[in-house]
């Protein structure tokens, strides 16, 4: 498995699943591999506040920006194809990005108005006017998609994981009955969730089941010879056979857990 990083400031931002495993980091604006060389070097631009990826195209989501906020590169080259625009996101709005293949459109976190944005991706032209945008009716934090295509979003200051149909139709609310802060959500294939909540004293990176409640947490390796995680999850990634990446908060580490939430190893890829 490869592990490629792009880099534009101090801290990971994004972690996603394709045939492998892509890292977003805010620094440099380089990709590189699994053990950090630099493959290739990025326009400087805004800051990015996520990547995502659909068939051959590479969607990275730009800050600062009232338009033209997405850059559309090509998976492989990494060349520069065209923009899209979102309406209503506005120059401190957008906050992550997933996109999902079965309705071929992209959603946005947008935390000044507590919503999100959806966004085809099937347009050729540069002015994106597929665009909804619907509430959340909490702060959104972080997204990510189930089983069966709906979004999940994480409402950090309640506590709560919501999860929506594409067309913003809420489905299900999951109230967290220990972890604090819910950051970034992931269905595992049992119907579980895998939560991070950075800052979180007892559970920053847990496995909750359907009704909230925590059946197993992450451990620190133990034993004078056992590195030290020093966990603070900031977003996460799972792989086909149940690994976890764990994205580290204002660090440019990115560990492999097991199955079972056990340490396998760590990567610093600056």
């Amino acid at each position: 498995m490869t592990i490629t990083a792009l880099y534009k400031s101090t801290y990971l931002l994004n972690v996603l699943i394709r045939n492998y495993c892509l890292t977003l980091l805010n620094v440099f604006n380089v990709v590189c591999d699994a053990v950090g060389r630099v493959i290739q070097t990025l326009p400087e631009r805004e800051p990015v506040w996520g990547v995502t990826t659909l068939n051959d195209r590479l969607y990275v989501l730009r800050g600062l920006k009232s338009e033209e906020q997405i850059e559309v590169y090509d998976i492989d080259s990494y060349r520069l194809l065209n923009y899209l625009h979102v309406p209503g996101l506005g120059h401190n709005d957008a906050y992550d990005i997933v996109a999902c293949t079965r309705y071929r459109c992209a959603y946005i976190s947008d935390l000044t108005h507590d919503s999100v944005h959806r966004v085809s991706l099937s347009m050729s032209a540069r002015d994106a006017t597929e665009v909804t945008q619907w509430p959340v009716n909490d702060r959104p934090a972080l997204l990510s998609l189930t089983y069966t295509h709906g979004v999940l979003v994480s409402c950090w200051t309640v506590r709560k994981i919501k999860e929506f149909s594409t067309h913003g139709d809420l489905l299900h609310v999951l109230t967290l009955q220990d972890v604090v802060t819910p950051w970034h959500t992931i269905q595992l294939s049992s119907g579980q969730f895998l939560v991070c909540a950075p800052g979180d004293p007892v559970h920053p990176l847990c496995v909750t089941s359907s009704d909230g409640s925590v059946v197993k947490s992450f451990d620190e390796p133990s034993g004078p010879s056992s590195p030290q995680m020093n966990l603070m999850p900031f977003q996460m990634a799972v792989d086909r056979n149940g690994f976890v990446f764990v994205v580290h908060q204002h660090s440019d580490r990115v560990s492999l857990l097991s199955p079972r939430l056990t340490f396998c190893s760590r990567r610093c890829v600056a």
